[in-house]
C-alpha cells in the first residue's frame, strides 16, 4: 500500500469510528418508529444525516481496506485462511496474543466489524427511504440489530487493540 493509500485509510478509519461513536452515543434518545415525528429535534435529524454520511464513509473505507486483495486479511474464506484463525483462537486460550497485521482471528474481527457498521447504515438509510410504510418497522428492527451486532464487535475490537498495546508495553 502506498503511503497516500495508507493515509487515506487512516483518515477514514478514524472517521468511520467517531461516527460509530457518535451514532451509537445518540441513539438512545432518537424517538423515530414508522417515521421521523411531527416534533423531532435537532438530534433525531442529525442522527440522519450522520447515519447516511457513516453509509458513504464506510464504503469509501471498506474500498480502501479491500484494494489490492487486502480483502483476505478481513476475510478469511479459504481454508488456510480459516485455519490461520483457529490456530489465533487456540494460541489466546494459552495466552499468546495473536499478530495485529496479516489476516488470522484480529483480521476477522475488524472484518466483521465493518460489515455489521456498513449493515447498520444500509439498513438505517432502508428504514428512512422506507419511512411511512408498512416495511418501516421491519427495517427499524433491522436496524436494531445491526446496531447492537456493531456494539458487539466495536467492544471486542477494542478489547483486540488492548491487548496488542499492552503486548507492546511489556516488549
Amino acid at each position: 500500500m502506498s503511503e497516500a493509500s495508507s493515509r487515506l485509510s487512516d483518515r477514514l478509519h478514524g472517521a468511520v469510528a467517531l461516527l460509530a461513536l457518535w451514532l451509537i452515543g445518540t441513539s438512545p434518545w432518537i424517538a423515530m418508529m414508522r417515521r421521523i415525528p411531527a416534533g423531532a429535534g435537532w438530534l433525531d435529524y442529525a442522527h440522519v444525516a450522520t447515519g447516511l454520511l457513516a453509509l458513504l464513509v464506510g464504503a469509501a473505507y471498506a474500498w480502501t481496506c479491500s484494494r489490492g486483495g487486502r480483502w483476505r486479511m478481513y476475510f478469511p474464506l479459504t481454508p488456510t485462511q480459516l485455519a490461520s484463525v483457529g490456530r489465533d483462537l487456540r494460541g489466546l486460550l494459552r495466552g499468546q496474543v495473536p499478530a495485529a497485521e496479516g489476516g488470522g482471528l484480529f483480521g476477522a474481527i475488524e472484518g466483521l466489524l465493518l460489515l455489521a457498521f456498513i449493515g447498520t447504515a444500509i439498513t438505517g438509510a432502508v428504514w428512512f427511504f422506507s419511512q411511512g410504510s408498512a416495511e418501516a418497522i421491519a427495517w427499524r428492527d433491522h436496524h436494531i440489530f445491526a446496531a447492537r451486532a456493531l456494539i458487539g464487535l466495536l467492544v471486542l475490537h477494542v478489547l483486540t487493540v488492548s491487548l496488542h498495546l499492552l503486548d507492546f508495553v511489556r516488549d
